[in-house]
């Protein structure tokens, strides 16, 4: 475990150097994000910033960490590379809907093929089904937050930090390598996509980054607790991103529009919409992920019953953010 402090100083270090690197090429490419009607920024951004992320993830590992630790990684290393490239692929020629999510499927199929898979079921097919929905949900979760300066990079950097805990808390020396390597990659990457933002992470990046969190939720254990209990703690871990989700998912059914369209009916513009600035609005949800992560690390340690309590009361005050959420878009859309 001595090693995190190294592959994560290794890819912080990375990170911004090849963020500033790769924002250059972008400019000269003409790889830019430009202003739309879905869209916050007022002025072309750079994209590729996906690039950077990997790069720094990818190559902290390989310089760092043991040769046997990096063989158990390749499955998921293979299933990043693949999604990093798929969503460079979206960036520089978007994709339809259709399309994007088959390859999705496809690489989801060969993680679970390699087998890192949920364990939480007798049944091996159900294991299988919830491994695939759990992938696919938390991977494309990601690419839906993304939707303002810092934000999707932040959380992947607070949920990261405490993967990284649980791994050390727990002796899990992959996971714990894995997570550092994010996070210092996401601190990296933010010097440059922190309000105003100099440079976007793209699909590249947000399906990079979703991916591999939701293969490092698979791979934690807690050898001291049941399953029972601990299937909670990644869903607290990556509570924002999957209440948002959710959240966008509803209303966008309730409202007979598209689930795969852009808009700005997340819960950072509702936030937005009540005159907060950006920077306020990302800090905030910055902290509510490390409470959700706070909280997470604790309910691993709890026995079933106080366990679920925390849990559900965590899903009624979600249930309570997400009808004054909607009220407030209601009302805006009067």
């Amino acid at each position: 475990m001595g090693n995190l402090f190294l592959i994560f100083s290794m890819a912080t270090l990375i990170g911004v150097g090849a963020t500033w690197a790769v924002r250059r090429v972008a400019l000269r490419m003409g790889l830019v994000d430009r202003p739309g009607l879905r869209k916050i920024h007022v002025t072309p951004v750079p994209l590729l910033g996906g690039v950077a992320l990997y790069v720094a993830s990818v190559f902290s590992l390989l310089l760092l960490v043991e040769q046997y630790y990096v063989m158990q990684a390749v499955s998921l290393l293979v299933g990043a590379s693949a999604m990093a490239l798929l969503g460079l692929w979206d960036d520089r020629q978007p994709l339809t809907p259709a399309v994007k999510f088959a390859v999705q499927l496809l690489i989801t199929a060969g993680l679970v093929l390699s087998g890192v898979q949920v364990e939480l079921f007798h049944a091996p097919w159900l294991n299988v089904l919830v491994t695939g929905c759990w992938v696919l949900y938390v991977t494309n979760a990601f690419n839906l937050i993304d939707n303002m300066d810092g934000l999707a990079t932040g959380i992947a950097a607070v949920a990261a930090a405490f993967f990284m805990l649980c791994a050390v808390l727990n002796g899990q020396v992959l996971v714990g390598s894995l997570a550092a390597a994010m996070l210092g990659a996401c601190l990296g990457f933010l010097v440059f996509n922190f309000n105003p933002a100099r440079i976007f992470m793209g699909d590249a990046g947000s399906l990079f980054l979703g991916f591999m969190l939701a293969a490092l939720a698979i791979k934690l254990r807690f050898p001291g607790n049941t399953d029972r209990v601990t299937w909670m703690v990644p869903v607290l871990l990556l509570g924002i991103p999957i209440f948002d989700t959710a959240f966008v998912v509803v209303s966008r059914l309730r409202r007979g529009v598209p689930v795969w369209q852009g808009g700005k009916d997340h819960v950072s513009h509702s936030l937005a919409a009540r005159g907060w600035s950006t920077r306020r609005v990302v800090l905030v949800l910055y902290a509510a992920a490390a409470v959700l992560g706070g909280l997470g690390v604790a309910l691993s340690t709890l026995s079933l019953l106080p366990a679920y309590g925390v849990f559900g009361t965590v899903l009624l005050l979600a249930l309570f953010v997400g009808l004054k959420v909607r009220g407030v878009l209601n009302v805006l859309a009067k």
